[in-house]
């Protein structure tokens, strides 16, 4: 049986390998899936399916809850691997570099390893559970500072377009009680800029599964907070939330900002 962390090596592995199918990626055609703000490419299928191959082989008879493909398996097995092939597909599409790849492993509904890449700038960030967080291999931290000292990052749930008065109107309070707005187009590497205390704190008001689990677990191994915009628990059963991760104090400012 394999420990979290050879689970986790297993993971960046992978990662690496079908990192070079993004890398290499030209011609690149995006196709609608629910709306126009929602798309697809034979890229994220491929690195999916690449990923899903090479796990397997690491844990044969493993479940996968898979953003692409409706590859939806049970998220109470014994061996889970939630995946976000390319967290920031319209970054992608329109060549903004600012994209990832985010593997989960779960087991019986615990996090227990996670990996966010970022194969631009070939940065890293892990997460086993109890052995804390880390960018290529350094130990990270989430920020200690009060919201008023923090650089806030954003989603805007382009998916979602009636959230959009009460997402901006959020982010306009945030504006005037922290430093500054971020807005950069994948929810995964949001979190690990909260979990590495380059931002205090990211939210979203509606995010899937594969968009935070892996975040989820990066955060709360460099000493974060990650709940819900209402303060509850992030759920882990697959259905969609919304999301507030970073620094404890930064967070539960921030908690009080949506309640103002």
């Amino acid at each position: 049986m394999l420990t979290n962390r050879e689970i986790l090596e297993k993971i960046t592995a992978a990662q690496k390998e079908a990192a070079e199918l993004i890398m290499h990626a030209h011609g690149i055609l995006a196709e609608i899936k629910t709306g126009h703000r929602d798309v697809v490419t034979e890229f994220d299928r491929k690195v999916q399916e690449l990923l899903i191959e090479r796990l397997s082989t690491a844990l044969p008879g493993a479940a996968f809850f898979c953003e692409e493909n409706s590859r939806r398996d049970s998220l109470e097995a014994e061996h889970v691997f939630i995946i976000d092939p390319i967290d920031g597909t319209m970054n992608f599409v329109r060549g903004f570099h600012h994209s990832a790849i985010s593997v989960a492993y779960m087991s019986r509904g615990e996090l227990l390893a996670a990996s966010v890449y970022n194969p631009y700038v070939q940065e890293c960030f892990t997460a086993t559970k109890g052995e804390g967080a880390w960018l290529n291999g350094r130990p990270i931290s989430a920020s200690y500072l009060p919201l008023s000292e923090s650089v806030v990052c954003c989603g805007t749930s382009p998916y979602n377009p009636e959230l959009a008065d009460s997402t901006f109107e959020l982010i306009k309070k945030a504006f005037i009680a922290g430093l500054d707005i971020r807005r950069e187009g994948s929810a995964a590497l949001d979190m690990c800029s909260a979990a590495a205390g380059r931002a205090g704190v990211y939210f979203e008001p509606s995010v899937s599964l594969w968009d935070v689990a892996a975040g989820m677990l990066i955060v709360n191994e460099a000493g974060g907070r990650c709940c819900c915009l209402d303060g509850s628990p992030l759920p882990l059963d697959g259905r969609k939330s919304s999301v507030v991760a970073g620094g404890s104090q930064a967070v539960s400012d921030f908690l009080a900002l949506v309640k103002a």
